[in-house]
């Protein structure tokens, strides 16, 4: 069940706006690219700025389209509109609901899981939650924190279970700084571990949700791969 000591760690940077930051991921090598398609995010975009935006992407380059409680014929025609997309549901969403949005297998979807912050975190049973979800391509961990769409906040990964049958998508308050840390807790008890970036490589200051900091995406694509090479040593 645990990650290959040599499997590289996959990077998706979320909550794009902008050409320039979609042309920075692509250049510091992020596999995924992430488009919040949730109104009341400040970092929301229509699905035709999405595809405009996905239409730069080279190929082997996912666009990944997030959604919190949307119906499902608005979430199929979004999918069907970005080419080559796949779903992120990140709101209340019931396996039966992620399938009937998700066309009933046309399109592929990850599912979000909102873990609670503090000590809380160790009685989510996310081995349950993966099973539920056993559809899903992967199960993406979040904090669980007020709103939707992802907080910036991280939770405690050492409370996650030992071994989840299941890809896992490590997000919540990432940043070049602990990144590695997360790889290295969490590696081992999964199928496969990514990560998964969008206020951790942000231009700081208010008012700039959504804008992304091209020196900080390098930085955060580089404590990947280091931590990758530390990993396997």
């Amino acid at each position: 069940m645990s990650a290959p000591a040599l499997s590289r760690t996959r990077i998706k940077i979320c909550g794009l706006t902008r050409e320039a930051d979609v042309d920075a991921a692509i250049e510091a090598g992020s596999d995924a690219i992430g488009f919040v398609l949730y109104p009341k995010s400040p970092r929301a975009v229509t699905a035709e700025r999405a595809a405009e935006l996905a239409s730069r992407l080279p190929p082997f380059i996912t666009p990944v389209l997030l959604f919190v409680n949307e119906d499902a014929p608005k979430v199929i025609a979004s999918l069907a509109q970005v080419k080559g997309s796949i779903a992120q549901f990140h709101g209340e969403e019931t396996p039966q609901q992620c399938e009937e949005a998700a066309g009933g297998g046309r399109f592929r979807y990850m599912r979000a899981a909102r873990i609670p912050l503090g000590d809380a975190g160790a009685g989510f049973d996310l081995v349950k939650y993966a099973s539920d979800y056993s559809h899903a391509q992967a199960i993406l961990l979040d904090a669980h924190v007020e709103g939707y769409g992802g907080g910036g906040k991280a939770f405690d990964w050492s409370l996650l279970p030992p071994a989840v049958d299941a890809h896992l998508v490590l997000s919540g308050g990432l940043t070049p700084a602990n990144v590695g840390d997360g790889i290295r807790i969490l590696r081992t008890r999964c199928k496969t571990l990514s990560v998964d970036v969008s206020s951790g490589v942000e231009i700081d200051g208010p008012g700039n949700k959504g804008l992304k900091d091209a020196g900080k995406i390098r930085q955060f694509v580089a404590a990947v791969r280091a931590a990758d090479v530390s990993f396997s040593s």
